[in-house]
């Protein structure tokens, strides 16, 4: 199967960061909204994004012919002919599952859906349709038009022909793909999660501080960010959620959420986003370890 139209579902963060990079690779893309002030606020983030490709000279076409393949929409019935259907909305299985099940009538019997979940089971998702062997997992990373690494996720029920078309997709997207089963956390999260968590455990036992520990893990094992820089950037609420999802199906301390994590989250403080994590951002460009 050839993919030519590409449809996006959500155009927040991961959704219009995925109909960028499909856009930038030369396909039709159509990304489905609930209402067009989410649309319109997602397309301004993605002509912002490519004046910068631009001026940098890392796309090869003018963004206003990457940006004339992208067309918003909120009406579903006009993602009828796509190819593919990427699935990047709030990380709730009851709304996934509702929009899996609504879009399986619309769209054409040989499309494929995949989803962008970071740790829901494609499994589950896959059973609010009658095309199980055309479903997939597409695990983008954030920021989607920066970061290579997709996760293709195959289920059991997954057909072979899907998986490949799904991994030379990927890689078309100027991606580098991975293959992997749908086990909880995939490869990513699976082996991330609990160093993440570990290193929330070694601040609450007084092992070292906030930007010290940051700095240990940087300067000592070469990573780009230290753990708790990383887990304000990735959003806490986000990482206290996948703890959930990962526990209830492993039952194994490495995966159970700190209290500490969990005090945060509970307090409004995601990170990041809401300008207070284990950093505070008043000051956006030097944020200050909180005393926790």
């Amino acid at each position: 199967m050839e993919i030519k139209k590409v449809a996006v579902l959500g155009c927040g963060l991961m959704g219009s960061g995925i109909a960028q990079v499909a856009a930038t690779a030369g396909f039709d893309v159509t990304v489905l909204e609930v209402e067009q002030k989410y649309l319109d606020k997602g397309f301004a983030g993605i002509e912002k994004s490519l004046s910068r490709f631009a001026e940098k000279g890392t796309i090869k076409e003018a963004p206003q012919a990457v940006r004339a393949r992208l067309h918003g929409t909120t009406n579903k019935q006009d993602l009828a002919d796509c190819d593919i259907i990427i699935e990047a909305v709030i990380e709730n299985i009851d709304e996934k599952k509702k929009m899996y099940a609504a879009l399986d009538a619309i769209v054409k019997k040989d499309a494929i859906f995949a989803s962008n979940t970071s740790s829901i089971s494609i499994t589950e998702l896959l059973t609010s349709t009658k095309r199980p062997e055309r479903f997939i997992g597409l695990h983008f990373f954030n920021p989607v038009p920066i970061m290579k690494l997709v996760e293709v996720v195959r289920t059991i029920a997954t057909a072979g022909e899907v998986y490949d078309t799904a991994y030379e997709f990927a890689a078309r997207l100027g991606k580098v793909p991975v293959r992997t089963s749908d086990k909880t956390g995939f490869i990513v999260n699976r082996l991330l999660v609990p160093y993440l968590l570990d290193a929330i455990r070694a601040y609450e036992e007084g092992v070292g501080s906030i930007d010290d520990i940051d700095s240990a893990m940087k300067l000592g094992c070469g990573y780009p960010m230290g753990p708790f820089t990383l887990l304000d950037f990735v959003g806490l609420d986000t990482t206290y959620y996948i703890t959930h999802v990962m526990y209830d199906e492993f039952k194994e301390r490495r995966f159970a959420s700190p209290a500490l994590l969990k005090r945060l989250v509970m307090a409004g403080w995601y990170g990041r986003k809401t300008g207070k994590g284990f950093y505070d951002y008043a000051d956006p460009n030097s944020p200050k370890p909180n005393r926790l």
